[in-house]
């Protein structure tokens, strides 16, 4: 008997009615869609065409993301939350009653003590609200605060990088789950037929004294189709590896061997009928269509002088956090929907005033310019912006304490994020920690409620967004209670 033999006679009863379903799916889809798909013809046409036809629970306040995430969790304590307090804490023991037997990574349950370490860079108050925050390290940053809204509150209940990245990106600590942007991928669709619908850029810190591995796990699409998991471009030289023709295969010969391998590829889903086989005939499409759309997308030659005193001369060089942001706008100006950038090395359990400096200047211009220069285009009140960690750091010091220097712990109880555009109130504070920044005191947002909320402004009902998994309702949010942060909402 054939593998193919085997397969027919092997598929149950849910896998035949579940092909079934879809085929009918199609058609209710046609039959409403019908004038709409009609306007296909023409690439321009049919980008306007795929938009008019998703779907939404109600009107969104965002139409695409770019989600800034700092690996390995930046320190609340020396850049949003001020505690000037703490100055009269130095060098003394964090109270039990504050730490309460909350449990410790392995980098400092060895410690016998644990001094408390004030921040040694400047706050300052800035915006219509007097917000207070590090201007020393994050001056261009610093007059953005009336287009962001920063919630202090922020905690998970994970400790380490691997779970805790885990959790922010899937709403889950355990892996193989599909990542937020596939979630928006398959709630929402293309906005460019001839782009990815989620990209993922990793961008090269200055500073590279502690990386944390990230792999393509944090950007996969778990048990969604393979189409929604992020297209990976590379920091420097080619976007994607392959995507171009070898020498002497000419764009025709190319569209003809596609031809004849996506015939294959459909009579091998009528015997077999493997959803994965239409996944892989749309991935040799779009590698097609990206041949055209990639080198354009990337050649920033083009840009003028403007741009780069937006976002800094650094933009000019390839694999930088500036050249990053410069792409990502590049790439949601042409219709991406979710654009996921990381940076590294905000892993600061030791030397932190050596490598903050170094990594809030690898941001600070660059998201000053990004912020303004989506402004600027129009962009910025449909475009959510995202920027954090996967946790916050312990006000008390890890190793040895100096009134110079210092290190952190992880800290998942409390942490600091912010949200800019797409429907945000600017100039907002939400969530209230205590003096040590330490426990919340007011308005917990917890990870669910931050991807529940994200999903509001998108026009989704994160209870009924689901996908039908082994006869459950799986979501993004999982099942335990979750709220969205009206506060937060313009």
């Amino acid at each position: 008997m054939s593998l193919i033999q085997e397969y027919l006679r092997n598929e149950t009863r849910r896998q035949f009615l579940g092909r079934g379903k879809n085929v009918l799916g199609y058609a209710a889809l046609t039959s409403l869609l019908g004038p709409r798909l009609a306007a296909l013809a023409d690439s321009a046409t049919a980008d306007q065409a795929i938009e008019a036809a998703l779907p939404s629970h109600f009107a969104p306040k965002a139409k695409r993301v770019l989600y800034l995430h700092m690996v390995g969790g930046p320190s609340q304590l020396d850049l949003f939350d001020y505690k000037p307090g703490l100055r009269d804490w130095y060098d003394k023991d964090l109270p039990d009653s504050i730490r309460n037997g909350q449990r410790l990574t392995t980098m400092t349950s060895g410690q016998k003590r644990f001094p408390i370490a004030p921040t040694k860079f400047k706050f300052s108050p800035v915006g219509e609200n007097g917000l207070w925050m590090n201007t020393e390290l994050l001056p261009h940053t610093a007059k953005c605060v009336g287009d962001m809204a920063f919630i202090r509150s922020m905690h998970t209940e994970a400790i380490n990088h691997e779970p805790a990245i885990c959790a922010m990106q899937t709403g889950n600590q355990v892996t193989g789950r599909p990542c937020l942007g596939s979630w928006v991928s398959y709630g929402l669709g293309s906005l460019n037929r001839n782009l990815p619908t989620f990209v993922v850029l990793v961008a090269e810190p200055t500073n590279k004294e502690q990386i944390q591995a990230i792999s393509a796990r944090l950007w996969s699409s778990g048990f969604l189709s393979g189409e929604h998991a992020g297209v990976s471009f590379r920091s420097n030289g080619e976007p994607i590896l392959y995507i171009n023709n070898p020498p002497g295969v000419t764009p025709d010969l190319r569209r003809t061997q596609l031809n004849g391998l996506k015939a294959l590829n459909e009579l091998t889903y009528g015997s077999v009928g493997d959803p994965e086989t239409h996944t892989r005939i749309q991935q040799y499409e779009m590698a097609f269509r990206m041949q055209a759309s990639v080198p354009e997308l990337t050649n920033i030659a083009g840009e003028p002088d403007s741009t780069y005193a937006l976002y800094g001369e650094e933009a000019r060089k390839p694999g930088t956090f500036a050249y990053t942001a410069l792409l990502s706008r590049r790439l949601l100006e042409r219709g991406t929907r979710f654009v996921q950038v990381y940076l590294n090395n905000w892993d600061h359990h030791g030397n932190a005033a050596g490598r903050l400096p170094a990594q809030c200047k690898d941001v600070d211009q660059a998201t000053y310019g990004l912020i303004n220069d989506l402004k600027q285009r129009g962009l910025l009140e449909d475009t959510l912006i995202i920027w954090g960690g996967e946790f916050g750091r312990t006000v008390y010091s890890q190793g040895g304490l100096t009134h110079e220097n210092y290190g952190r712990d992880h800290h998942p109880r409390c942490f600091t994020m912010w949200m800019a555009g797409g429907g945000i109130k600017g100039g907002t504070v939400y969530g209230e920690t205590d003096e040590f920044s330490y426990n919340i005191v007011k308005d917990p947002v917890h990870v669910r409620d931050f991807h529940a909320t994200i999903l509001h402004l998108l026009g989704m009902n994160h209870e009924r967004f689901t996908f039908k998994r082994q006869g459950l309702d799986m979501r993004l949010t999982g099942v335990e209670p979750t709220k969205i942060i009206k506060d937060l909402l313009a």
